[in-house]
C-alpha cells in the first residue's frame, strides 16, 4: 500500500516519465523530464528502492562530500510533483530515473501505484533512439500507443513494434493491461552526432509533449542550446566532405518524403503553436521543434576533438550506453519501439 502524506490533491494530473539507458539516445527524454522539473520547481516526494532494482555493478553508487561529511548517492528513480496554475490549472507528476537491470514488472507496478493513488489521468513516456535524420531538419517525434481508441481520439500511431524492448516499451504495455491512457513520445537523434546532449531533440520532446497535453511549457535557455548546437554540427560536418555529403543525401532523402506533410498538417501545427504562445504573452524561450541547434557539442569517448563519426552510419550502440542501436533505429521513424 502506498501512502503518500504530505503531497496535495492534484488537479487533472498527468504523469511524464524517462528513463537514462537504451532509451534515451543524446539524452534528450531525460533532459526533458529535468527541464520540466527545474523550470517549474518540482518537489521531489518519492524514491524507489534502490535494492530493488538495480545492479550496483553496472549502474553503481557515487560518493560526494556534504560540508566535508562523505555522503552516498545511489542509483534509482524519483518522482515530483509540479503544480501549474493559471487559466487551465494542471499538475504533473515527474517521473525520472536509471532504467532498471531488473525486476521491471515490480517496478512498473510500484510506478502505477503512484499513478493510481494520486489520480494521474494519462501516462506520457519519453524516450529517443537513434535514426537516419539530418541535424539540420527539424527533429522527428512520433507519438504511439498501444490504446487503438486512444489512438483514434489523440491522432496517434497504433504501436506495430516487434522485437526487442526497453523500460519504455514494458512501462507503456503495464498502463494498457492496467487501463491508464499512456502515449510514447519518441524523438529520432541522428546517429552520426549521437553524443549527448542533443537539446534540440529535447525541445522537440517539449513542444510535442505541450501539444499533447495542451499545456504552455517555458524553455528557458533551451531554444538557444539548440540553435548553438546545430552551429556547431554544422561546422564540424563542413570539415568533412564524406559527412558533408552524407547529411546532404539524408537531407534529400527527408525532404522527398515529408513534401505533403510539409505543406499540410506541419505547418498547421507549427502556426497553432505560434498562436499559443502569442496569446500567452512572448514569453521566455519561444521556438518551435525546427528550432536549430547547444552550447556545447560533445567530444568522443577517446577524449578527442568532436566530430561525426565516417558515413554512412555509426556503429550499434549498447543497449546500456543510451539509445537504441542501430538495428533498432532502421525505420525508427516510422516504426518506433513503443
Amino acid at each position: 500500500m502506498i501512502e503518500l502524506e504530505g503531497v496535495p490533491e492534484l488537479i487533472d494530473p498527468v504523469m511524464v516519465a524517462a528513463f537514462e539507458g537504451w532509451n534515451d539516445a543524446g539524452d534528450a527524454a531525460s533532459t526533458a523530464v529535468a527541464h520540466l522539473e527545474r523550470e517549474w520547481k518540482g518537489e521531489v516526494f518519492a524514491a524507489l528502492d534502490a535494492e530493488d532494482y538495480y545492479d550496483f555493478q553496472v549502474n553503481r553508487p557515487t560518493v560526494f562530500l556534504d560540508g566535508g561529511v562523505r555522503r552516498i548517492t545511489w542509483p534509482t528513480t524519483r518522482l515530483s510533483v509540479v503544480r501549474i496554475g493559471g487559466d487551465k490549472p494542471r499538475d504533473l507528476v515527474l517521473v525520472r530515473g536509471i532504467e532498471p537491470s531488473m525486476r521491471w514488472r515490480s517496478y512498473c507496478n510500484e510506478i502505477l501505484g503512484f499513478a493510481h493513488e494520486l489520480g494521474v489521468e494519462m501516462v506520457v513516456i519519453l524516450g529517443a533512439l537513434l535514426g537516419d535524420t539530418p541535424h539540420t531538419r527539424p527533429v522527428p517525434v512520433s507519438g504511439v500507443t498501444s490504446d487503438a481508441d486512444l489512438a483514434r481520439t489523440m491522432d496517434l500511431e497504433e504501436t506495430k513494434y516487434e522485437g526487442p524492448t526497453g523500460i519504455v516499451g514494458i512501462l507503456q504495455e503495464a498502463c494498457t493491461h492496467a487501463g491508464v491512457p499512456a502515449v510514447s513520445l519518441w524523438a529520432a537523434v541522428p546517429h552520426y552526432v549521437s553524443q549527448p546532449p542533443n537539446p534540440k531533440a529535447t525541445l522537440a520532446l517539449l513542444n510535442r509533449l505541450e501539444d499533447l497535453i495542451d499545456l504552455r511549457i517555458p524553455l528557458g535557455e533551451l531554444p538557444e542550446d539548440a540553435r548553438a548546437w546545430q552551429v556547431g554540427v554544422d561546422q564540424l560536418a563542413a570539415e568533412d566532405s564524406e559527412v558533408a555529403e552524407y547529411v546532404q543525401s539524408l537531407e534529400e532523402a527527408r525532404d522527398t518524403a515529408e513534401l505533403p506533410e510539409a505543406s499540410g498538417e506541419a505547418i498547421a501545427r507549427e502556426f497553432e503553436r505560434y498562436l499559443r504562445r502569442r496569446d500567452g504573452g512572448p514569453g521566455p524561450g519561444h521556438a518551435t521543434d525546427g528550432s536549430e541547434g547547444t552550447g556545447t557539442y560533445l567530444r568522443d569517448s577517446s577524449g578527442g576533438r568532436a566530430r561525426p563519426p565516417k558515413p554512412p552510419r555509426a556503429e550499434p550502440a549498447e543497449p546500456s550506453q543510451g539509445g537504441a542501436g542501430t538495428d533498432e533505429a532502421d525505420g525508427a521513424e516510422d516504426s518506433p519501439e513503443e
